[in-house]
């Protein structure tokens, strides 16, 4: 019986060795420092702050009449980010949050829908899950709410004030 060559093993014995050898070196990232989390902190408190803006009319393309996410949700309420995806009766199927703030700046306020995975989208996304954080996540109940998210800051989260209307913490 003649020997045969086989290039697959030539190829496969060096790819699993340095598999191995790869696979053996692999180290978790140490946790986070105290540096680091305040960093990440204050850039999710900036995009909050945007997501905020956003929600009070600051993107004029949002509105073509004038209203803003805040005349219907003051504080996010009744927006209930953790709830969803869920079935929406008027579109006849289950939504993500997004495509539910689209549908409202698409109609109650007549205005430009957000691309879902734009940094605007995003921001709203932040300034409500941050007024809405520990509480329940029910996803797909569309009949339940939330009760009413309590505000410890004028914006609903710690910024420096402007000095314009309520916004005094």
């Amino acid at each position: 019986m003649k020997a045969t060559f086989k290039p697959t093993l030539v190829i496969a014995l060096p790819v699993v060795v340095f598999a191995a050898l790869a696979a053996g070196n692999a180290q978790a990232r140490d946790p986070f420092d105290k540096a680091e989390l305040d960093k990440q902190q204050a850039k999710l408190l900036e995009l909050v702050e945007q997501g905020y803006n956003l929600w009070h009319g600051s993107n004029p393309e949002m509105s073509g009449n004038g209203l803003a996410c805040g005349n219907c949700h003051p504080d996010a309420g009744a927006s209930n980010p953790q709830t969803f995806p869920k079935y929406i009766q008027n579109m006849n199927r289950v939504v993500q949050w997004g495509e539910m703030v689209n549908w409202c700046i698409q109609n109650p306020q007549g205005g430009k829908a957000l691309a879902l995975e734009s940094e605007d989208m995003t921001a709203m996304y932040a300034y409500a899950m941050n007024l809405h954080r520990g509480l329940p996540i029910q996803p797909g109940l569309a009949s339940l709410q939330t009760k009413p998210v309590p505000v410890k800051y004028g914006k609903g989260f710690p910024s420096k004030p402007s000095g314009i209307g309520f916004d005094t913490k």
